[in-house]
């Protein structure tokens, strides 16, 4: 899939300000792209890894994400830890710039949330934001129509706007406009390093796939992504990795060679250098969180 805008996404604003979505899980959608429209984005159910600009960490339910125009982003289930199909995975909204402008100019108390959508062109993720509360206020928008449904989404940007936690996730916080031929390219890379991870994926096959020289390739797969192309292989192996650490008892030499790795000693070396830790201790530490995050939800 590219990351140019897809069909599905495109909303008309003659009728409708603002668009609510929901998505199962598995699902065609899960791409890699990009589009024109902010996107609030919670996740209800599942774990796996997000991807937002050059992005690559953890997600699970109750996660709150917000993408500004542009950012190209995906959210990919791990379906180590989530075998099974699930009815509702994200609930989110979009909406565009436009109207954002002209709220603030028709109101302009609402300037006070123009650090969010500045914050917003790396992606923002809200550390401790309410999923409860989250989840309520997606309802209401999906469940209304209209003027009301425009007052129940104000209210809810003003409660994340509050919200003291804001993180911002991507280092290229400048993209290109969707839909241009090179982000296309290279979206359409992006998606086959994620889907094949575990395979031998070199610079020639990856500029092959883009249709550009190995340098032309290299230049712009950074700009784009904001990783060096070896870096982002590697990136997206390691959140593999660490999936399968919390997740399986398999042994770390047998998770070194299954996500790609060609030797143990590499794996390692770079394992350490994306998390600050030995595999092994990340596997202690991740289940002993995990068991702590169990025990709060019985």
């Amino acid at each position: 899939m590219s990351i140019i805008l897809p069909e599905l996404e495109y909303v008309d604003r003659a009728t409708e300000t603002i668009r609510y979505l929901e998505h199962g899980w598995p699902t065609d959608l899960c791409r890699w792209h990009a589009h024109e429209e902010y996107e609030l984005h919670l996740i209800v159910a599942t774990r796996g890894k997000a991807f937002v600009g050059d992005y690559i960490g953890d997600f699970e339910p109750g996660a709150l994400f917000l993408t500004g125009p542009n950012v190209p982003h995906n959210w990919v289930t791990d379906e180590v830890t989530n075998p099974d199909p699930v009815p509702v995975r994200d609930m989110l909204v979009q909406f565009n710039a436009q109207s954002i402008q002209g709220l603030t100019a028709a109101f302009p108390e609402f300037s006070e949330m123009s650090d969010m959508w500045e914050l917003a062109k790396s992606g923002i993720q809200f550390e401790g934001f309410d999923p409860t509360f989250a989840r309520g206020h997606f309802e209401r928008i999906r469940n209304t129509r209209g003027a009301e449904r425009i007052g129940a989404f104000i209210r809810f940007l003003v409660r994340v706007n509050e919200h003291a936690e804001k993180r911002a996730l991507s280092v290229l916080s400048t993209v290109e406009p969707a839909g241009t031929s090179r982000q296309a390219r290279i979206a359409n890379v992006v998606d086959h390093i994620v889907n094949n991870y575990a395979d031998e994926i070199s610079l020639e096959q990856a500029a092959g796939l883009a249709s550009m020289s190995e340098t032309a390739f290299s230049r712009n797969f950074q700009k784009v992504t904001g990783n060096k192309f070896v870096e982002f292989v590697n990136r997206v192996r390691i959140g593999h990795a660490c999936s399968r650490l919390y997740a399986t008892d398999d042994q770390i030499s047998t998770i070194c060679f299954d996500v790609g790795f060609q030797n143990l000693a590499n794996f390692n070396r770079q394992f350490l250098k994306m998390k600050d830790t030995t595999p092994s201790a990340y596997r202690d530490l991740a289940r002993s969180e995990l068991v702590k995050s169990e025990g709060v939800k019985t």
